[in-house]
């Protein structure tokens, strides 16, 4: 008679074949082949029982059985999926670069036809505003859900946000497009030395020196540039100064509002600013506004004035959403700083070509010794922000 078994009970033999198997699980396999002896023979060279067809059998019957299979560390028995061509990026990036350049044509040619930057200014943030609104109503972009406090802590980042952009734009109109965008190239030089008293944070060595080309091609620049104007420069300056508390202030404030995307974030900021650039333009500029429309419409049209400050206004909204779509398509930051280091490249030249202003040697060599310090500036920030991440993580690891 064949003797039943509970299913609790294992035999002796069937014991050990169990703890077979549970010496080949906990075998490792960077073990030196030296100890193999320790390990049980069937266990070598990573063999381990294998299980049988039969879904049925208890566990007992399947240990039982013995049989063994090579354990192989290639996956090549799976089907590997290949990687799909992520064909937004380069569409995005030729847009941004495109959009940009556009913009900075367009942007100089309505400041040559009708100089008034405040005019201008503040037109380019009510297209911006007018651009989202008509996103968030057909539902082409998502609404953001924000409150009072929500405004309440984005009003300072708009403020610094319209100085940043005004002062820009005077900027401008009173220098090449080319050379304020080198003088423009300076902004690490204000977010490094306003980092530290605002945001505690400390900078090493290697971020300062990194500085250095940027202010030599700078100065290098500006001493053959025929279009320089020190209140063109001065304006350049300021404007680094109001993008840099913008984004610094942008850190403190709206730290609890990460869940709204940047280009919501930056049609929201658009709406903000009219709050502060709409009163001081009409204060400081709207008297020179009826003038300068009626010299405007005798040298290029009313028909072509309005058609610049159009196209200027969407083209101003366009490429700053293609930045951050861009961003969105999950690109390192020292992608986007390339990327971002290039369009630069790309808009100096363009200008150059297309307005024809004179440049001497020198003034191309500083402007590409700036450009190339701000990429080995983003190089050297994105270091030292993996420096700390390690440091944090092998703290954390290390605990108390």
């Amino acid at each position: 008679m064949q003797a039943v078994l509970s299913p609790g009970f294992v035999t002796p033999a069937s014991f050990q074949r169990k703890q077979l198997v549970l010496n080949c699980l906990n075998a490792q396999p960077s073990r030196p082949l030296a100890s193999a002896a320790s390990t049980p023979t069937a266990c070598r060279q990573g063999v381990v029982p294998r299980l049988p067809k039969s879904l049925t059998a208890s566990p007992v019957q399947q240990l039982s059985r013995g049989s063994c299979v090579t354990v192989s560390a290639s996956a090549g028995s799976v089907p590997a999926e290949e990687p799909k061509l992520n064909w937004k990026l380069p569409v995005y990036i030729f847009l941004w670069y495109a959009f940009n350049i556009i913009f900075n044509i367009i942007n100089k040619s309505t400041l040559n036809t009708f100089p008034c930057p405040w005019f201008i200014g503040t037109w380019q943030l009510i297209a911006s505003g007018l651009f989202m609104v008509v996103l968030w109503v057909t539902r082409l972009h998502p609404t953001p859900s924000v409150d009072a406090k929500f405004f309440a802590a984005l009003l300072p980042v708009a403020l610094f946000h319209t100085i940043g952009h005004i002062a820009a734009v005077v900027s401008f109109s009173q220098m090449a497009v080319s050379f304020a965008h080198i003088v423009k190239s300076a902004e690490p030089v204000f977010s490094v030395a306003l980092s530290g008293p605002l945001l505690g944070v400390g900078y090493p060595w290697y971020v300062w020196a990194s500085l250095l080309p940027i202010v030599a091609g700078c100065s290098l620049s500006a001493m053959k540039e025929v279009s320089f104007a020190w209140n063109g420069f001065n304006n350049a300056m300021i404007s680094n100064l109001g993008m840099v508390l913008r984004n610094i202030y942008s850190k403190k404030s709206l730290n609890d509002y990460k869940h709204i995307d940047g280009i919501n974030l930056f049609g929201l900021i658009s709406f903000a600013s009219l709050l502060y650039c709409l009163p001081a333009a009409l204060v400081l500029e709207s008297g020179a506004w009826q003038a300068a429309w009626q010299a405007a419409a005798t040298k290029a049209g009313q028909k072509a004035t309005l058609q610049l400050l159009l196209w200027g206004g969407v083209f101003y909204h366009l490429y700053n959403q293609l930045s951050y779509m861009v961003l969105d398509q999950g690109i390192s930051p020292v992608t986007f700083s390339v990327g971002n280091t290039m369009k630069r490249v790309a808009v100096v030249v363009s200008s150059v070509m297309f307005f024809r202003n004179p440049v001497s040697p020198l003034n191309w060599a500083g402007s590409f010794i700036a450009i190339a310090g701000t990429y080995l500036y983003s190089l050297a920030t994105d270091r030292y922000a993996l420096e700390k991440k390690a440091a944090a993580a092998a703290a954390e690891k290390k605990g108390p």
